[in-house]
């Protein structure tokens, strides 16, 4: 779940979530920045910085936080007063404004599972850092081609059409059509 929140706008909400819920949790947890920062490999600076509200970061260094504090990616970044059922928040943003990711919700399963919908505009492309080991992927192609890259393949996965794959090595999205790529896709651990 790799690429920076960079592109997103100022200020997100997504961002005043994490920093909101990071702090709350760390508490709940009896950690300093300090003890989180050890404990998680993410620097004190950064999570000063988050729980400020004040600094971008990585999907999968959001998993790392969430993993150090004992708790899901689901309760750092969403809105605490919303069922977490329904999250629907745009949690990546793309370099133009057809391409973003919008995590629609999330059901129990051994840890998570996420419903997200995803957009990509021609040329785009997302890098993704391997999820821990177990967790899986599953993507349908609403419209275009997505090209799903590998380190040892590429796969091809038309518009109505599937797969199915372990997430936990490194992969990238990749929209190498002429017009606007749409997908639904499911993680799950």
């Amino acid at each position: 779940m790799g690429t920076i929140m960079h592109n997103q706008p100022p200020r997100s909400d997504v961002l005043k979530y994490v920093g909101t819920n990071l702090r709350r949790l760390r508490k709940e947890a009896g950690l300093s920045q300090e003890a989180l920062a050890n404990a998680s490999g993410i620097s004190r600076r950064m999570i000063v910085s988050l729980e400020a509200g004040n600094a971008n970061i990585s999907l999968g260094s959001l998993d790392r936080l969430a993993e150090a504090l004992d708790t899901t990616f689901l309760k750092l970044v969403s809105n605490p007063e919303r069922e977490l059922r329904r999250i629907e928040e745009v949690m990546w943003r793309g370099k133009t404004d057809a391409s973003k990711a919008t995590l629609l919700g999330a059901a129990p399963a051994r840890h998570d599972t996420q419903l997200w919908l995803w957009s990509l505009a021609p040329g785009e492309r997302y890098v993704a850092e391997p999820d821990p080991e177990g967790w899986h992927e599953m993507i349908f192609v609403l419209e275009g081609a997505l090209t799903l890259e590998f380190d040892m393949e590429t796969q091809l996965v038309q518009a109505n059409d599937f797969t199915i794959y372990n997430s936990a090595q490194n992969y990238a999205y990749l929209n190498a059509g002429k017009k606007i790529l749409r997908f639904v896709r499911t993680v799950s651990s």
